[in-house]
């Protein structure tokens, strides 16, 4: 039909190329810092806005909203342009920034960061789609390299500067005080208005079909089965027990959802995840590795600085040091890897060399003593980050070559989609396994009934860390048993890199195109794949 007419986009300028480039490097690092900056912040946003039992929620409804948004806003970016995505994504996530520093409840902390997480998800998805947009698959690896030396940085420094303004932020501008956690959130606004003035005066006009029909049962669907899976694995175990009705509900919800949303899929003339992705070996095979790699990554990060403070004695301020190298290894390796895959077109060959350093790494985790120094640990971490390095800045690139480009939005989305779902999942499942062992461990030394959730181990983390502790003194049986169950988790995570590895090695190896292919859109299963180039 004419309305679903692609429209080839004109090549942008070198100027257009570099501006918004720049543009986007700037909304991806707002984005990916938004998800560590605060978290050092919270103990004094809990005791100035109270709602200590609301605390989890300022973080799942972030995640929550943001992942949730992400096929949406990327099959949107395919219909309306993605310049149109980009703007409206700013400008939300700026409204919710600003939001939230004025939050004077956690309730209206919890609302705002919601916001906050709709227009966050357009900026993270929209800028590895805006790149495939503006260069050919063969340039797109040294850009995909930067996204990922950008997302280390971010993650890097987000913790430290966060604590930074928090403890020394606090001013008084006209008679009013402004406590230092709220420049966490007025941070973003000098630079985000930046990025979005950038974008609207030099961003192209990047291709799209206009007055397609929107997939509103689709996005519906997808969003209710998202938001059953992620409450369902960020309560079960903590806020509730994995039967409890509630869970299980959640659960139901979401396995009926999804089947509700494969039948629309299959008839709606602009599916928001069209099926027919998962008929191309290439994506799916990228994508299965992505969701496993996110799984690993999530399910060790998540629970190392418990493992620093609780299994090793190490105090917060160190054990921050500690994971720093992680970052300094995945900076390092996401750009040369991305550098390389551009010079060659080869792709398939520092995926591997990623997973298998990483699965090295873990296993020296694993191969870790009792009585290990902060210097072991962070060596250990280097070799981890290199191992992570290729997987995030290549898989998108993989994907997106996988697909035409009228279908960009569409599959950078879904990748960075499952990505997000399966580090969700590796939260869910890792931490599970994390406080069942460490149940066993306890009651094994004597200690009945010594089962404790992953706040409580939190917790007596905090209590423990003294001001200016060099080392921190926790109970022996703890420690033995929490180093245990650490061993447990990294075992766990060395499995799923394995199978990580076997799905990479799945993805065919074809050169990446020098050039954009514009065809038709992606066929809906049993129409075949005339027009999709595999790559």
């Amino acid at each position: 039909m004419k309305d679903n007419l692609y429209t080839a986009p004109r090549v942008p300028t070198p100027q257009e190329q570099r501006v918004t480039l720049m543009a986007v490097m700037i909304t991806l690092f707002l984005s990916a810092l938004d998800q560590t900056i605060v978290s050092t912040a919270m103990p004094r946003v809990v005791a100035e806005l109270k709602g200590l039992e609301l605390y989890p929620w300022v973080t799942t409804i972030y995640l929550l909203t943001s992942t949730v948004m992400v096929p949406i806003w990327g099959k949107l970016g395919d219909l309306y342009g993605r310049k149109a995505i980009m703007i409206g994504g700013i400008a939300l996530f700026v409204l919710g920034s600003w939001l939230c520093g004025f939050s004077q409840s956690m309730v209206e902390l919890i609302a705002f960061r919601g916001i906050q997480g709709v227009g966050g998800g357009a900026l993270f998805t929209g800028a590895f789609a805006v790149i495939g947009d503006l260069f050919p698959p063969r340039e797109r690896g040294k850009y995909a390299g930067l996204i990922g030396m950008v997302f280390g940085v971010s993650s890097a420094i987000g913790p430290p500067l966060g604590g930074f303004f928090t403890d020394h932020g606090s001013v008084d501008l006209f008679g009013v005080h402004v406590a230092g956690w709220r420049w966490v959130f007025y941070l973003n606004l000098p630079l985000a208005i930046l990025a979005l003035f950038m974008i609207i005066s030099r961003m192209p006009t990047l291709a799209a079909r206009r007055k397609a029909k929107i997939d509103v049962a689709g996005s519906a669907l997808i969003a209710i089965a998202v938001a059953a899976l992620m409450l369902a694995l960020s309560w079960g175990g903590h806020t509730h027990p994995w039967g409890s009705p509630t869970i299980l509900s959640l659960f139901g919800v979401f396995a009926a959802s999804l089947v509700a949303f494969l039948f629309v899929e299959k008839s709606a003339p602009e599916p928001v995840m069209p099926l027919g992705l998962f008929k191309i070996r290439p994506f799916w095979t990228t994508t299965v590795a992505a969701f496993l790699m996110g799984m690993s990554f999530m399910g060790i990060i998540t629970y190392l600085p418990l493992y620093l403070q609780l299994g090793l004695g190490v105090p917060a301020t160190q054990s921050g040091v500690a994971i720093l190298p992680m970052m300094v290894g995945l900076i390092l390796s996401s750009g040369v890897a991305g550098r390389m895959v551009s010079k060659t077109g080869h792709y398939k060959r520092y995926m591997i060399g990623g997973a298998l350093c990483l699965a090295a790494g873990i296993a020296l985790m694993i191969l870790m003593g009792h009585s290990a120094s902060v210097g072991q640990v962070a060596w250990r971490m280097f070799v981890i980050g290199l191992g992570l390095g290729p997987a995030q800045s290549l898989f998108s690139t993989v994907a997106q070559n996988s697909a035409p480009q009228s279908q960009m939005g569409v599959v950078t989305s879904a990748s960075q989609f499952f990505r997000q779902i399966g580090s969700t999942v590796g939260t869910a499942i890792f931490g599970a396994l994390l406080t069942t062992r460490l149940a066993g461990e306890m009651v094994a030394h004597g200690e009945a009934g010594g089962r404790a959730g992953l706040a409580q181990l939190q917790a007596l983390a905090a209590g423990q860390d003294g001001a200016g502790a060099v080392h921190v003194a926790v109970d022996p049986i703890v420690r033995g048993a929490f180093v245990a169950s650490m061993t447990s988790l990294f075992e766990a995570a060395l499995v799923v890199v394995i199978l990580g590895l076997i799905a990479i090695i799945a993805i065919p190896h074809v050169e990446l195109r020098k050039h954009h292919v514009h065809a038709e859109p992606v066929p809906e299963p049993g129409e075949g794949t005339n027009g999709i180039v595999e790559a």
